[in-house]
């Protein structure tokens, strides 16, 4: 497999003009790829439960693992990363057998798996785990004194895998169905975890347990822990769907800052439900959590660490001032509640289904309160942002993920799509129709491609081919002779034919329809050529064709 993995990466990388091939390890494979110890099972239930200790900076703990057989077998895959270890395993009572390879476990199963019965094993695990460095992007668990004799915890793991703090099937492509998290912690500290909270039970030995119930699917990296000396508000949202709770933890001296910035949240929904359909997890509430890092769209818990500032930390991403007429952490992360916890990738090479689309839902946000044109403005500041190393999309099977252009160059892809759609409602319904169509489920970035093809009513796979693995931007060629104006696209896919909107001298706004091949059309004597600037495009005046 491996070897078949290295072979496309080859083949991909002639095709985008790289010649550096980039080696993946077995424990690439293990990690990134459903592997036969996956593949047999399917994921429907976890209670996961932990004790951290901020004296040594370790967690206790055990994972519930319920599943339901597809297929005979008698060795599953659980993975923990080093330095975590497991313990104990137990199926019915009895204690399995495992052995580990790097950051996965081989358990075998004593008792015979038989198709459609569920099972459950149960996973205990101790250790210190992986200190976050430069959380969220590279993450772990922090333990931050809080000055008052407390420790906050936090847990933040998109790309790592939840595997760094609890055992899982940590793999992108299965979610449970639904979820219990029970935290452990000193009295004078609180827990927030995803979905609502069941119950909090008193303990004899000075501590409590909070009891969140999540009561739909779950991404692994959307699991998460935070504890801190923590105050807390509630309101009710009148949704599309009726009452949504939101509720806000933050830490007792950001109370009065936070009642004045979290005010964003409603907005974010009323903007949010307008473009992407009915906020996904009502069930679950939603929930702003202050925390000791950026910030991340943990589902239903998503974390907030912006310093209470306008835009990005205080910074306009987009450099129009646009950016900084809201909190960058408040919609970017919410946006990730459409795009990342309702639609899921499979594989993190896809990665851009989550990322593009959040980036692009910035400029929805925008344009939602300060119109279509405050919109335009802000994606296309964002093209400055753009590098174009390596293309968007990933190496499959190896957790490997692409460019960090999925933002910015993905929202702008998206931003142009909308123009080649041509058709502001309809492209509002494409949005609501991707969050209904794969409502809670996991897919592949081609499937998000073919139904966006599919609703616009035009073939768009050369346009996701050009933006999403290619590194080339378009170039309109074209040039003014005696025949007209003579136009073709260059440096791009074979078939490009992706319409333009243009401008001949002053004119009315027109489409122009080019393909790789030189095209004419009679103009007038203007010649001056002016591409609209919402296309993520270049032109390049050239000499007439002969």
């Amino acid at each position: 497999m491996l070897r078949t993995i290295l072979c496309c990466l080859f083949i991909l990388l002639s095709y985008t003009g790289f010649t550096q091939v980039q080696k993946f390890t077995h424990a690439d494979t293990l990690r990134g790829s459903i592997t036969p110890q996956r593949a047999w099972w399917d994921l429907t239930y976890y209670h996961l439960s932990i004790k951290p200790n901020a004296q040594d900076s370790t967690l206790t703990g055990s994972t519930q693992v319920v599943y339901k057989v597809l297929s005979p077998n008698q060795n599953i895959q659980i993975d923990l990363q080093q330095p975590l270890q497991i313990t104990k395993v137990v199926q019915d009572g009895e204690m399995l057998e495992f052995k580990r390879d790097g950051n996965a476990f081989f358990i075998v199963l004593k008792k015979k798996q038989e198709v459609g019965k569920a099972e459950s094993i149960e996973v205990f695990y101790t250790g210190k785990p992986k200190l976050a460095k430069r959380p969220p992007w590279d993450g772990g668990v922090q333990w931050i004194p809080d000055g008052k004799g407390n420790t906050i915890i936090s847990t933040s793991c998109q790309g790592l895998g939840s595997s760094v703090w609890w055992p899982c099937k940590d793999h992108m492509y299965d979610e449970p169905d639904s979820m219990q998290i029970s935290i452990t912690v000193p009295k004078n500290m609180t827990d927030v975890s995803n979905g609502n909270l069941r119950s909090v039970v008193e303990n004899d030995d000075n501590t409590h347990t909070f009891n969140w119930v999540v009561k739909n699917p779950i991404n692994n990296y959307g699991v998460n822990m935070n504890v801190a000396n923590y105050v807390n508000w509630k309101e009710t949202y009148k949704g599309e769907k009726g009452d949504l709770q939101l509720s806000y933890y933050v830490l007792p001296q950001n109370l009065e800052k936070a009642k004045e910035q979290f005010k964003q949240a409603p907005m974010m929904l009323k903007a949010f439900e307008h473009w992407f359909g009915p906020y996904p997890f009502y069930e679950d509430g939603y929930k702003l959590v202050e925390v000791p890092y950026l910030g991340m769209e943990h589902q239903s818990s998503v974390t907030y660490g912006n310093g209470y500032k306008q835009g990005y930390l205080g910074r306009d991403l987009s450099k129009t001032g646009w950016g900084l007429k809201w909190d960058f952490i408040i919609i970017h992360e919410s946006g990730h509640e459409w795009f990342a916890n309702n639609i899921t990738y499979k594989d993190v090479a896809d990665m851009w289904v989550h990322e593009g689309f959040t980036n692009y839902s910035e400029n929805l946000y925008t344009e939602y309160y300060f119109g279509k044109e405050a919109g335009s403005d802000y994606v296309i500041g964002t093209r400055a942002n753009i590098t174009n190393n390596i293309p968007i999309i990933g190496i499959y099977g190896v957790n490997q993920e692409g460019s960090s252009d999925m933002y910015y160059k993905g929202g702008n892809m998206l931003h142009t799509i909308r123009q080649i759609v041509n058709d502001d409602e309809k492209w509002r319904s494409i949005l609501r129709g991707l969050n209904k169509t794969f409502y809670h489920q996991t897919v592949d970035g081609s499937q998000i491609e073919a139904y966006v093809s599919d609703q616009s009513g035009r073939n768009l796979s050369k346009v996701f081919d050009q933006y999403l693995r290619t590194i080339q931007v378009p170039v309109l060629e074209y040039a003014f002779g005696s025949k007209g104006l003579q136009y073709r696209w260059g440096n791009v896919v074979d078939g490009f034919d992706m319409p333009v909107k243009i401008k001949i001298g002053n004119g009315k706004d027109e489409f122009l329809y080019p393909t790789t091949d030189w095209k004419t059309v009679k103009t007038k004597a203007e010649k001056k050529l002016t591409i609209d600037r919402n296309f993520y495009v270049e032109s390049k005046e050239t000499k007439p064709a002969s």
